[in-house]
């Protein structure tokens, strides 16, 4: 038989440290960690202990000091930043508590945002769009910009956003952190939904709540892997 399939994601011995001599801290301590695709798993932690700086691991938006980051099998550790930036726009989707929408941009604009950058014709990009947001039931707001939407219509248009170029992963940073709780337990229910059809849902928290909604937990504390198993 032939070697198994690689992870989506496999992060081995990565470790991250910041400054150096005496001022030196050291945010995470040799992770090793395998994801596969269509999982959905919560990275839990408190305060300081490692989850921000590995979701920015994760999502190209760092390098770590050591150890190496396979995504899709292909090693992003060292890569140039345009090269970062291409992985970003064409393999993860992001999903931030702050929504992070262009203000004075309409709901389609904003969705159409990361296929502009890839460089898609407008006409594709906009047919694109309006299915991402179909998707996540709010097509009928496609010309409101942010202001004019609710917390949780805001964040919809930030999903539809993540969902829009198809990506490998999405990452979702505390993505109920600014939402009351009819909208928490509705985006959850989106995530269950994008899951269920097979998408790969990395979302960091620190609310055992929102955690329980994954179908794996990873605990952080002090920079290391103290706990990964079934959310049941």
């Amino acid at each position: 038989m032939g070697a198994p399939p690689p992870g989506l994601i496999q992060l081995q011995g990565v470790g991250k440290t910041y400054g150096a001599g005496r001022l030196q801290v050291t945010a995470l301590r040799e992770v090793s960690v395998r994801i596969d695709r269509g999982e959905f798993v919560a990275i839990m932690g408190s305060s300081g202990s490692g989850k921000s700086t590995l979701m920015n691991i994760l999502g190209c938006l760092d390098q770590p000091s050591r150890g190496r980051y396979l995504l899709e099998g292909t090693d992003v550790s060292w890569m140039e930043e345009d090269d970062l930036a291409d992985v970003r726009n064409r393999k993860i989707g992001f999903v931030f508590q702050s929504f992070n929408l262009v203000p004075r941009t309409s709901a389609i604009a904003n969705v159409e945002l990361p296929l502009a950058y890839a460089g898609l014709h407008h006409r594709e990009r906009r047919r694109r769009a309006e299915g991402a947001l179909a998707v996540l039931g709010i097509a009928g707001w496609r010309d409101h910009k942010p202001s004019e939407l609710s917390g949780g219509q805001q964040q919809r248009v930030a999903v539809a956003r993540a969902l829009v170029t198809n990506p490998s992963l999405i990452l979702a940073d505390e993505p109920t952190g600014n939402l009351d709780s009819h909208s928490t337990q509705e985006m959850l229910e989106i995530f269950a939904r994008l899951h269920e059809d097979g998408r790969t849902i990395v979302l960091i928290t620190h609310e055992p709540d929102v955690a329980a909604h994954a179908r794996r937990v990873i605990r952080l504390s002090d920079g290391e892997v103290v706990a990964d198993g079934s959310a049941r």
